[in-house]
């Protein structure tokens, strides 16, 4: 079969629903065969770590990848449940061939996933990943390869699931240098990755911090809280009689984190980026003094930093784009306003929710500033998301109808706003971003699209 773009590969990996394809049991399986030999064609030897949420089906699929990595002679190692950062710290430190994150991050639980970090603890190229499915789908194809029920497995070794994790901890509380006792945190672990780690990462730490939403029962993930739903976050601080100095929250998999300040009000991650990329800028250390941002992050970023003397560019939204446009321009700050935030000041090669709230903790203390002071020249244009599921995925260009709309309100604006249209990378919805200098314009333009995409594309 011949693939002219990936097919099971997305913006972070691939995603489904858990049980159906490709995440059926003989599919997962299939999946690790053919990363297997990728690993072993480039790696004599090769290893490769695995983690994983909290979902139900996350421990099944984990092992099905595990036995099929096995089957063509990857040495498996299992950190248990952790967090996607954390699995690719493991991969580059432990000079692992592949770490592998069995996580569906934001989605609800009944969906997982299957993202991979190469050895150097970055994600894989777009290139790598569609040789690997060409494989999978040749696989699929064969029968006898297919069929796993004859063969004599090793099932995956387990050197120490709570050591492996303690190493990623013990790295993250050894990259800050301030006193961060005095802080009283709020910290919502959104039932998934982050119970494994931040209670004992915090606690090392001597953070005053108070945990909420740390018992995962497999379907509660994300659940009407986490980064997902950050108002639950705001409005317990703010409600709270115990006078907190920020709320912190986490995704499924802590790869990103939002933020409240003292009063509830929800922090995002474009204001994150101002916060960092100012410290980074005063102290020297901010390359180029550039930022690097996707296309949903607000005008009022821009402006904030082009008022500091910094540049702002944007990638196409997704970490793993984020990552790709700092690499090439050296920028050392770069993120999302989902609160994917990526600092290569030091070794991190991808988002790391844990890491984010321990920088912006480091920044409020060495500054002396509350959050709220940190970010308070950030003006924000009023902006407005919205998502439509569609049935299929057809290039807006080849659809008149909405074309047109986007095309009348971009002229509406005339440069005094922005339009963003697309589709999400990971479910089969159509994202709408307006943002507009009154509330009205932005909501009425944003109406009109989303009105012609669901006529023409609506599932």
């Amino acid at each position: 079969m011949t693939q002219s773009s990936r097919q099971l590969f997305g913006t972070d990996g691939i995603r489904g629903v858990a049980g159906e394809f490709p995440l059926t049991r003989q599919s997962t399986y299939l999946i690790g065969r053919a990363l297997g030999h990728d690993l072993v064609r480039a790696t004599r030897n090769a290893q490769a770590v695995i983690g994983q949420d909290t979902r139900e089906s996350s421990r099944w699929i984990a092992d099905r990848v595990a036995e099929g990595l096995a089957a063509v002679g990857v040495d498996v190692h299992s950190a248990g449940v952790i967090t996607t950062p954390g699995v690719a710290y493991l991969a580059r430190s432990r000079g692992m061939a592949a770490g592998v994150v069995i996580s569906a991050s934001h989605n609800p639980w009944t969906d997982n996933g299957i993202k991979v970090f190469s050895g150097d603890g970055f994600k894989l190229t777009d290139e790598r990943e569609l040789a690997i499915e060409k494989e999978i789908f040749a696989l699929l194809q064969n029968p006898a390869a297919a069929d796993d029920t004859a063969l004599k497995v090793p099932g995956p070794s387990l050197p120490g699931e709570a050591a492996l994790r303690r190493a990623y901890i013990q790295s993250l509380a050894e990259s800050v240098f301030s006193d961060l006792h005095k802080l009283r945190v709020l910290v919502d672990c959104a039932n998934g990755a982050a119970t494994a780690e931040a209670p004992e990462l915090f606690r090392d730490l001597g953070i005053a911090a108070t945990f909420i939403h740390i018992s995962p029962d497999g379907r509660n993930i994300n659940h009407g809280c986490g980064a997902l739903h950050p108002e639950t976050l705001g409005k317990t601080v703010a409600e709270s009689t115990r006078r907190y100095d920020l709320g912190v929250t986490f995704d499924g998999d802590a790869d990103r984190a939002l933020f409240c300040d003292a009063t509830g009000r929800v922090v995002n991650g474009d204001a994150l980026m101002l916060a960092a990329a100012r410290d980074l800028y005063a102290r020297g250390k901010l390359q180029g003094d550039t930022v690097v941002a996707t296309t949903m992050s607000n005008m009022g970023l821009e402006i904030a930093l082009r008022n500091l003397g910094i540049t702002m560019l944007r990638a196409n939204v997704g970490d793993k784009y984020v990552l790709e446009e700092m690499l090439k321009t050296g920028a050392t700050l770069g993120g999302e306003q989902s609160g994917h935030i990526i600092f290569r000041d030091g070794d991190s090669t991808t988002g790391d929710g844990l890491l984010t709230a321990l920088r912006l903790m480091d920044i409020m203390v060495r500054s002396g500033k509350s959050l709220a002071e940190l970010i308070g020249d950030l003006k924000v244009f009023p902006q407005k998301i919205q998502n439509i599921r569609v049935r299929e995925k057809i290039p807006f260009a080849q659809v008149p109808e909405v074309q047109a709309a986007i095309t009348a309100a971009e002229r509406e604006l005339a440069g005094n706003g922005r339009v963003v249209v697309r589709y999400s990378g990971t479910e089969a919805l159509a994202r709408v971003m307006v943002e507009a200098e009154s509330e009205e314009k932005m909501q009425t333009l944003t109406a009109g699209i989303a009105d012609e995409i669901q006529k023409a594309l609506g599932a």
